[in-house]
């Protein structure tokens, strides 16, 4: 099939690079002069393991194509997924401009009949606002082109993306029992049967329906983050061990062990602007969404539970202070900044007098960047940060090891060389990588979230 991917970020890029492998031509544009002449040149943007060679693979091969005429993009694709950019409004509702000014892209040039994709994380309702705009297009030119608004969420793991992609564990649609819609229904599922010759992993529903799960999901994945990140707090002060408490309760099938480890609280693009967005959505109708609000409200809390460990030890002012750092991005195998927990930290070191030597394996680039926004009215504080090649250079002459980001690069240091490097062995674990009692045994002071070693 023709497919059409408007919009080369995170999303764009992985559905147009697998989809293409799955045999299809795909043409991914962006008015992103520079991003589309580097994808051209073979640069990706973005960190996601395995799809630089995916992307490299498929332009090869002749099924993928990178463009700015949206004109030729337009008439190329049978199938038209929108995949821009739905960032958080000051009232913490979705911005929808980039996707209704794609969706009036479409409805300019269309010609025909166009399935035309909400790929986009939206509100309940958008479906109805980018089929207006097509329709006011489309009157406006006097066209007779028609076409059917699809809701296709994604659900994609940054740094799993290609593999949830390729084994997804449902494929939502969302389309209107109408003619057009049964048409529109039946393409998206030729497109996706690849995935359904196992079994069937597709579920049909109304737009409405399909944007609702797609928030829903993410909102019940950061309601356990919440959760257990609470519940770590207080094992802190009752004494218990958060990670047997998780083992515990995990093995119950009807809670599972996923998304349930305790940490700094979650980042990321998706997370954050979701839950925001679906309270804002229960506001507009009259209604308060509790959990989320508590949710949100605890993440946000969660987020300077290692700052105020390292106060706790230290005391208020770090003047003279030195901490190494590993970990800048949201989570492992990406290079995502958005909503870092690590930023909060280093900026609250770095305000109480401190310096930090930071590692991260890919995130570092994006990290200045990031770091340079936040630091903006105090632009000479980040002389005080640095940035080291290796794990173990960032340990040298640190009072303290503080684990933001859980890269498998953590997980098994060489704890004579750790001790060796550091003025003193002290580790503030934000994502529990280690057993308390090793690192006791090792001479090593051990602090956790929720692991009952104070």
């Amino acid at each position: 099939m023709q497919v059409t991917v408007i919009g080369t970020g995170y999303v764009g890029l992985v559905t147009g690079a697998c989809l293409a492998d799955l045999g299809n031509h795909v043409m991914c544009v962006d008015v992103d002069v520079n991003k589309i002449a580097g994808l051209n040149a073979g640069e990706v943007p973005i960190y996601e393991p395995g799809l630089k060679e995916l992307i490299q693979d498929n332009v090869a091969a002749g099924r993928l194509q990178f463009t700015t005429e949206i004109t030729s993009a337009v008439e190329f694709g049978e199938i038209q997924f929108i995949a821009v950019g739905t960032p958080s409004d000051t009232d913490g509702s979705a911005d929808l401009r980039q996707v209704l000014e794609a969706a009036r892209n479409v409805g300019r040039y269309m010609s025909g009949f166009k399935v035309v994709v909400n790929k986009s994380t939206v509100p309940v309702g958008t479906g109805l606002k980018v089929a207006a705009v097509l329709r006011e297009e489309l009157t406006r030119r006097q066209s007779d082109a028609s076409f059917s608004v699809v809701s296709n969420p994604e659900f994609l793991k940054e740094g799993a993306a290609i593999a949830d992609f390729m084994r997804p564990d449902r494929i939502v649609l969302g389309t209107d029992d109408t003619p057009e819609g049964h048409k529109a229904l039946a393409a998206m599922r030729q497109l996706y049967a690849p995935f359904n010759r196992n079994h069937e992993r597709t579920r049909a529903m109304d737009v409405k329906s399909a944007e609702f799960t797609k928030y829903a999901a993410n909102a019940m994945l950061a309601t356990r983050i919440s959760f257990m990140n609470e519940l770590a707090n207080l094992a802190d002060a009752v004494g218990a061990d958060i990670e047997l408490v998780r083992q515990g309760i995990g093995s119950d099938p009807r809670i599972g062990y996923n998304f349930l480890y305790a940490g700094t609280g979650y980042g990321g693009s998706c997370f954050p602007k979701d839950v925001q967005a679906l309270a804002h959505t229960a506001r507009a109708h009259g209604r308060t969404l509790r959990v989320l609000e508590a949710v949100e409200a605890v993440n946000d809390e969660q987020k300077s539970v290692l700052v105020r460990k390292v106060f706790a030890r230290y005391g208020q002012s770090l003047t003279g202070r030195h901490f190494a750092l590993w970990g800048l991005a949201f989570k492992p195998n990406t290079d995502d900044m958005r909503e870092a927990p690590s930023r909060g930290v280093i900026g609250a070191l770095l305000r109480a007098g401190a310096t930090i030597n930071a590692h991260d394996p890919v995130a570092v680039e994006h990290a200045q960047r990031a770091l340079q926004d936040d630091f903006a009215d105090a632009p000479a504080l980040l002389k005080r940060l640095q940035y080291a090649a290796r794990p173990m250079d960032a340990l040298e002459g640190a009072d303290a090891l503080i684990i933001v980001t859980e890269w498998k690069a953590y997980r098994s240091p060489n704890l004579t060389a750790l001790k060796a490097a550091m003025k003193e062995p002290v580790i503030f674990d934000g994502r529990n990588l280690y057993e308390p009692v090793v690192m006791k045994a090792a001479g090593v002071s051990y602090v956790g979230i929720g692991r009952n070693t104070h």
